[in-house]
């Protein structure tokens, strides 16, 4: 049995790291195969497996540090942390204490929850030109308009411009009921759900009305300029070679632009190539263009969702293996 101790120098970030009815120290002993008991006023961490100890230590040690940094911990922290502390890099872990990027319309702040999130929102900030590209859950689009209201409320824009593909997964809109409007809104929807968060539906209809937010397809983008505007360009992998271009050159002065996409869920015909792809591969190294890659590790939905993102990674692994 081997056994290590931490010493409780400030009880309300001991509090803060065990979590609800010690939710947290209960997941880190059952993801570490460990025991972790407080006693005079001391972290007492012991198991069989002294590596396994070494984990649990790290990552305690490094959620105290977190929390006295006035970080909130929750599952998503503690198996981030613990995935950090395993692949040897629970130096990096003082970075998540990042710095808030907006306050939503209820007061809750808006922070990257991973490294690869970070990187994400300094990068959008930088560069003219931002390509976001991960799988479902990485907050890719979340993230994208959280910079974009940012930007907005700083006065550093005039306009926010949402815009995804309208036709997807070869469907037309024609059987939809209502306006040319009322057709899209679906498509639209997550754009629409992510500003109200942001704003607050009625804050979000003054500036609707007003012009300083715009929420259409891509489609209604054609032969417009678009300066001191924040577009967001999200299921950018649904887009044409063309459709891509097209909305690349409407960047005006004093604009920028993210572009968010996952190159896993193309629904284009097969014979048709992605925007996104394409993007991906003709601005590479151009100036003022990042090409930001989220993976599994930077999703912060229900750790099911990465668990079935690994899965789909391997399956089509294994079946590329197998092709000829």
């Amino acid at each position: 049995m081997t056994e290590q101790s931490i010493s409780l120098e400030r009880l309300e970030d001991a509090i803060s790291v065990f979590g609800s009815f010690d939710e947290n120290i209960r997941l880190i002993e059952h993801e570490l195969g460990i025991s972790v008991v407080s006693r005079d006023g001391q972290l007492k961490i012991s198991g069989e497996d002294p590596e396994q100890v070494m984990y649990g230590t790290k990552a305690i040690e490094n959620l105290m540090a977190l929390a006295a940094r006035g970080e909130p911990i929750g599952e998503q922290n503690v198996r981030y942390v613990l995935q950090l502390v395993r692949e040897g890099r629970e130096e990096q872990v003082q970075q998540l204490a990042a710095d808030v990027l907006c306050i939503t319309a209820k007061g809750k702040p808006i922070k990257a929850k991973t490294l690869g999130q970070k990187k994400y929102i300094e990068a959008i900030k930088k560069n003219v030109v931002t390509l976001g590209v991960g799988p479902a859950g990485t907050g890719k689009t979340y993230l994208a308009v959280a910079a974009a209201v940012a930007a907005f409320r700083a006065k550093e824009v005039n306009r926010i411009i949402l815009t995804r593909p309208a036709v997807e997964a070869g469907e037309r809109l024609g059987f939809l009921p209502g306006d040319l409007q009322s057709k899209v809104d679906p498509y639209l929807r997550p754009l629409y759900d992510a500003l109200f968060d942001m704003l607050g539906p009625e804050t979000y209809q003054k500036y609707l009305e007003r012009g300083n937010i715009e929420v259409a397809p891509l489609a209604y983008m054609r032969g417009r300029t678009l300066d001191d505007s924040f577009i967001i360009l999200d299921e950018a992998q649904n887009t044409s070679r063309e459709q891509m271009k097209m909305f690349l050159t409407r960047l005006g002065f004093g604009s920028k632009i993210v572009i968010t996409g996952d190159i896993t869920q193309i629904d284009l015909p097969t014979d048709k190539v992605s925007g996104l792809k394409e993007a991906m591969r003709v601005l590479k190294g151009v100036e003022d263009i990042a090409i930001m890659r989220l993976t599994e590790s930077d999703v912060v939905r229900h750790v099911l969702v990465q668990r079935i993102i690994k899965a789909y990674e391997v399956d089509e692994e294994r079946r590329n293996k197998k092709k000829p």
